[in-house]
């Protein structure tokens, strides 16, 4: 008869990812996982594989919880500058929780590709989702005339994309809000 597990995998997932939000993948060891998640080694490796199975896991509750939710909040304006602005403040703000810890999908990528094929996958899901739901939002927008004839909206996409990747980048170095949001104006010019 199999054992059921006695713990509730999602919360030991968001707590995981938290530790490796916080730390970083390479930082955060078996042994600070089991202190930080009540959980012996023997659960650990029995419930996700190992330590790469664990991240992983919570990569993807990451890319629940606050990628898919920024991305909802393009839904909720319907001037493209004020949907744009929403999203870029949105995670600014996220990034500068809890001291600045930035985005554990952007920590991920720089600190563990191109080596971690697996990571690699899961970066580049959200950040070509990203891309594909901003093109989408600035295609209608062109097409409603609120963007100039030159701007290509895939283009315009990917710049944002890059922009907001180097935005979660620098709100390690300057985890300040008011500080970073000038630079979202900034970069809203290039919807003009």
């Amino acid at each position: 008869m199999a054992r059921t597990r006695g713990f509730d995998t999602d919360a030991v997932v968001a707590r995981a990812m938290d530790l490796f939000w916080t730390r970083g993948y390479e930082a955060t060891s078996i042994r600070d996982l089991t202190r930080h998640l009540g959980l012996g080694q023997g659960s650990i490796y029995a419930a996700f594989g190992d330590k790469d199975g664990l991240y992983r896991a919570a990569l993807e509750h990451y890319r629940i919880t606050y990628a898919t939710a920024a991305l909802r909040t393009l839904e909720r304006e319907s001037d493209v500058r004020a949907a744009v602005r929403a999203l870029l403040t949105e995670r600014v703000r996220v990034a500068v929780e809890g001291g600045g810890r930035g985005c554990l999908l952007i920590n991920a990528a720089t600190e563990r590709l191109p080596h971690d094929q697996p990571t690699g996958r899961i970066v580049r899901d959200v950040l070509a989702a990203n891309q594909e739901a901003l093109a989408t939002l600035l295609r209608a927008a062109a097409e409603r005339g609120e963007l100039a004839s030159r701007h290509d909206p895939e283009t315009l996409a990917a710049f944002l994309v890059t922009f907001l990747n180097g935005l979660l980048v620098g709100s390690k170095v300057t985890p300040d809000a008011r500080a970073l949001e000038p630079l979202v104006e900034v970069a809203l010019g290039v919807l003009e």
